[in-house]
């Protein structure tokens, strides 16, 4: 899928560089339509020496809408198969909360088959990088949708952790706090290290924050205010109600938070100063296209593609070269020519 997903994604760019429109279109309504609409205007980030332009017949215009649907499509398959490599690693980390019965989580302390709590983080990192290094293997990573497509992949695992706070008491303990903070170190180190992976951390901000409150100590002396403006700003109302009610220090048995705070998130639940439209206080997954046209002209270059060599039948193929090296004053260039004999 990542080749498929590479290939089709350059010659859809080279297509509707060739592509000349003689009306001007109207407002595109998805993603994709958009990029490939904006593709012309942003040809001139490439390192391109000549482009002939034809007008767009019916032939080649329903071959560019097939080809877009097909780019669309190989995201999402790519992208929900890594959630659902994913998932299996997400269960066993939450499944640990579960086995632990109310004792403090260990997460080096061997389970589970000689198994410990920690080789879950574990799988999770290397899972994502054998991902990464399939897509760098097929130069998907060319597209900064590469880095869209882990933002969205965190944004899928900050959903499953913070849930599970919010719907399983013993996940929402002080022990598992710990446990899913360790987590988190690991997930920080991984995007610190895999470059251009874009706003992937910032996607944890629910689940970093309940962090914060089940590892807080004293909970009993911190004030609403603190909690909503300090400790969890994200945090509806909803969803702090249920970190409170349902915590439970399994370590050291101290005092929840104040009957006062409590008073004070149902006070704001029940007069409708906190209405959130409607919608439940657990998170969603998203499963649009987590891009936007901007992001992938932009990192769309020749350039990125210059290493890549074709196969030796094709390059004996006359009807082949799209791409012609051009050596000009030392550095190298490319002359695309017209897709119109190609399609």
């Amino acid at each position: 899928m990542a080749y498929w997903l590479s290939n089709l994604s350059a010659l859809l760019f080279l297509l509707q560089s060739s592509l000349k429109s003689a009306a001007k279109p109207p407002p595109p309504t998805s993603i994709f339509s958009r990029m490939t609409q904006s593709f012309r205007s942003s040809s001139s980030n490439l390192a391109i020496g000549i482009i002939r332009q034809f007008e767009a017949k019916y032939p080649a215009i329903l071959f560019k809408q097939q080809l877009t649907a097909y780019v669309e499509k190989i995201f999402g398959i790519i992208r929900d198969n890594l959630k659902k490599e994913l998932s299996i690693n997400i269960s066993h980390c939450i499944q640990v909360a579960k086995s632990s019965k109310g004792t403090a989580i260990n997460p080096f302390e061997e389970s589970h088959g000689n198994c410990s709590p920690a080789s879950h983080w574990g799988g999770i990192v290397e899972s994502m990088n054998k991902f990464l290094g399939i897509l760098k293997e097929n130069f998907v990573c060319a597209s900064s949708a590469c880095s869209e497509i882990f933002t969205q992949i965190f944004a899928y695992i900050n959903a499953q952790f913070f849930n599970s706070f919010l719907i399983r008491r013993e996940c929402c303990t002080l022990s598992n706090g710990e446990y899913v903070k360790y987590g988190l170190i690991e997930l920080e180190l991984w995007c610190a290290q895999a470059t251009r992976r874009g706003s992937s951390w910032g996607e944890l901000k629910q689940t970093r924050q309940a962090v914060a409150f089940l590892i807080l100590q004293e909970k009993s002396s911190i004030s609403y205010d603190q909690i909503t403006n300090e400790l969890c700003p994200v945090l509806s109302v909803q969803q702090l109600f249920r970190l409170c009610w349902l915590f439970r220090d399994d370590k050291y048995n101290t005092p929840n938070v104040s009957a006062n705070v409590i008073a004070s998130m149902k006070l704001l639940m029940s007069d409708g100063s906190e209405d959130d439209g409607g919608s439940t206080f657990l998170l969603e997954d998203d499963i649009s296209i987590p891009f936007t046209a901007e992001d992938v002209l932009v990192s769309m270059q020749v350039k990125e593609f210059a290493e890549v060599k074709p196969a030796a039948e094709l390059v004996e193929n006359p009807a082949f070269p799209i791409f012609t090296p051009l050596y000009r004053n030392g550095n190298l260039h490319y002359k695309i020519r017209c897709l119109k004999s190609v399609i």
